[in-house]
């Protein structure tokens, strides 16, 4: 009913269903975005290691209503997007995992429900936090994404160097000084380094030339591999391997579709990966950019659009 939610516990916005002792836990962040590529790892994760829910964030703060019901004429009950708190005990370290269902429009709304996920950090003294998204790059999708990081400090480097497929942000924008990770994966690392908490961003490569709203598990995968890895955690991506082989094959099809002259220019993405980052310079890379981009453009301005 639509005021049942008065009859909980609830403490500064956050309803608890219930108040778990929780070990040196670490916690991962998701929220829907390019590809989906955040949200799909932070669900599978969620999934594989079974965690329980234990607390959620009260959306009429922050969303307008997704969904009404009325009975008999008479509105009965409203439905927010869920933004909503996950533990799961380990021996090695417990987990929090949050999953919000969508983010906040506006960077003041962001901001507040980012106080309230800190919150929950700080009051079960969580020593890391995970943030995940996409970083639409020049890859092909037939190839392997890497996985860009972005850590709030700089101990933090050496273990992400371990990693084969991880590579710093800085080093691909080629900008060390500057930098942009859109919505609250960004914003929250910021955040949680000015309450003295350490966190990082990884973020699955994404092809250009697909369409932001195609779900891109492959993205996802690259970034479960380094993050259990970090989080020492074997997970059962068996559903998630399945899925990708499914949007690979449906990609493939939608590619063949497309003029030959635009494939072409896709092609040379390839060679991003097989040359050697020293022999282009970045006005190569820029320019490389500028020109597949420029042909997706025109091409969506022909009526054509995006895979």
């Amino acid at each position: 009913m639509l005021f049942a939610v008065l009859f909980r516990s609830n403490d500064m916005g956050i309803i608890f269903l219930k108040k778990p002792r929780l070990k040196n836990p670490v916690m991962i962040c998701g929220w829907p975005g390019i590809g989906n590529i955040g949200f799909i790892a932070v669900k599978t994760l969620k999934k594989s290691v079974g965690a329980e829910k234990f607390a959620e964030i009260e959306g009429c703060d922050f969303f307008y209503p997704r969904k009404i019901r009325i009975s008999e004429g008479v509105l009965d009950d409203i439905e927010f997007p869920t933004s909503t708190f996950y533990f799961k005990k380990r021996e090695h370290g417990d987990l929090i995992i949050f999953i919000g269902e969508e983010q906040p429009r506006g960077q003041k709304m962001s901001y507040q429900l980012g106080k309230h996920v800190l919150d929950i950090a700080i009051r079960y003294r969580c020593k890391r936090i995970f943030t995940s998204g996409a970083a639409v790059t020049l890859i092909h999708h037939q190839m392997k994404p890497r996985v860009w990081a972005v850590p709030n400090r700089s101990h933090l480097i050496p273990e992400i160097m371990r990693h084969e497929n991880t590579i710093f942000m800085s080093d691909i924008e080629g900008h060390p000084d500057q930098g942009q990770i859109s919505g609250l994966n960004g914003l929250l690392i910021g955040m949680a380094g000015e309450r003295g908490i350490e966190a990082l961003c990884l973020m699955g490569e994404f092809p250009l030339y697909l369409a932001h709203e195609t779900s891109y598990p492959k993205g996802s995968q690259s970034v479960l591999e380094v993050l259990s890895a970090m989080i020492a955690e074997d997970l059962d991506s068996g559903r998630l391997k399945r899925w990708i082989q499914r949007t690979d094959a449906e990609i493939d099809k939608v590619y063949q579709q497309i003029p030959a002259e635009l494939r072409q220019q896709i092609e040379k993405i390839k060679l991003i990966r097989q040359t050697k980052p020293s022999s282009l310079t970045d006005e190569e890379k820029e320019e490389f950019f500028k020109e597949v981009e420029d042909f997706l453009r025109g091409n969506e301005q022909d009526g054509e659009s995006s895979i």
